[in-house]
């Protein structure tokens, strides 16, 4: 797939912001708040990162605060970054509803109504699920959910949906559709010279829209109609996440429960002016396109906003941290300069001399042997020769 600059720059921003609120993560779970240094960079494996965590920290001095003591560095977190954390966990409270109906849709969308809690939890901050979702969501909603484990271990630990609910089992899609009176179909978003790809997508929207909330059982595997579900459901899926997009090696993870292709990555490159598939980091990842207007989300979930007041602040220390390294590197090269220009002015003057020297001895100077020779005898010798 061509390279689209705007996606993969949205790209680029989202990833230095996830490592981050990693890292905010892993320190706010930590006693008092702060994290040894030494701690986060054996964390970095994890977080897919190389080089020395207490450099990386330091370039975000407005959201990470690095101090020595006792011969160890620790890190904690600024007030403002604290101020943006308290700022998530009431929007985390006030977003209850959605994250309700969000989690009610994906279980709705599965064959069975059921999903595994392990491979959920690797999606949950895609979703904008809060980490104890389990406890603030399932708990608490025990007439939408339930858990079931049949088998008793951990690993096999499942929400259950209790209740259909028809009202919300219309795609973005059916809705869109809805309000602009019209039949439900896909949009593309392809420049015009991509005739080809375009002539296909036509000949893919000109059949009937499947909803991803039906029932799949009917449709035989390999068919124009499941693909059309399977195209369905992750717009679906992604229209649901927080940025519009998705990996897609934990998307082929629910490929039973959502009865996705077995090649899923094949099913979205055959489909470029919906989805959009960068390699970016060696992650596969799929966005949505129309949910971008170049590299901005166009519809921004509340939780997103907050998130983008974190990446400003990230920009804001990167800026200030990148302005005193150029200072200090300015200063560097002033210095060496200053240095260089001493020695220079060293070697033009011994170049001088001894310019001077090789043009005395061809003068008959001094520096002639019998020129030296008759000085000394004019000099000693009593009766000075009659000029």
């Amino acid at each position: 797939m061509k390279k689209d600059p705007d996606l993969e720059s949205a790209l680029s921003r989202n990833r230095r912001w996830i490592v981050n609120n990693q890292i905010k993560n892993i320190i706010l779970r930590c006693p008092h708040q702060v994290a040894p240094v030494k701690f986060l960079q054996k964390k970095f494996k994890t977080l897919d990162l190389q080089g020395k965590a207490l450099n990386w920290l330091k370039k975000y001095p407005c959201c990470f605060e690095v101090y020595l003591r006792h011969d160890e560095y620790y890190c904690q977190l600024t007030k403002p970054m604290m101020h943006l954390v308290d700022e998530e966990e009431c929007v985390k409270d006030m977003q209850g509803p959605v994250y309700v109906e969000r989690l009610a849709r994906l279980l709705m969308m599965s064959t069975n109504q059921r999903l595994n809690v392990v491979k959920l939890n690797e999606l949950k901050r895609n979703f904008g699920f809060p980490d104890d979702y389990v406890i603030r969501i399932v708990a608490k909603y025990g007439d939408m959910f339930r858990i079931v484990n049949h088998s008793g271990r951990k690993s096999s630990m499942e929400i259950e949906l209790v209740s259909w609910k028809p009202d919300i089992a219309i795609s973005s899609v059916e809705a869109l559709a809805q309000k602009q009176g019209s039949e439900p179909r896909f949009s593309c978003s392809l420049p015009s010279t991509w005739v080809k790809s375009w002539e296909r997508f036509h000949a893919f929207n000109a059949t009937p829209y499947i909803s991803p909330y039906s029932d799949p059982s009917g449709l035989v595997e390999g068919s124009k109609e499941l693909e059309k579900r399977s195209v369905a459901l992750v717009h679906e899926l992604l229209s649901l996440t927080l940025w519009k997009k998705a990996s897609i090696v934990k998307l082929a993870h629910f490929r039973r429960e959502f009865c996705l292709p077995e090649k899923l990555n094949v099913m979205l490159l055959k489909h470029p002016g919906i989805f959009y598939v960068s390699n970016k980091y060696q992650i596969y990842t799929v966005l949505l396109r129309e949910g971008y207007n170049g590299s901005e989300l166009i519809e921004k979930d509340p939780l997103v906003v907050v998130k983008e007041k974190f990446g400003e602040l990230m920009q804001e220390g990167s800026h200030e941290y990148n302005r005193r390294r150029y200072l200090v590197n300015l200063e560097k090269k002033r210095k060496n300069g200053m240095l260089m220009g001493r020695l220079e002015k060293r070697r033009d003057t011994s170049g001088e001399v001894s310019e001077q020297d090789n043009q005395g001895d061809k003068l008959g100077g001094l520096f002639d042997p019998e020129e030296r020779k008759r000085f000394y005898k004019v000099l000693f010798e009593d009766n000075p020769p009659e000029t």
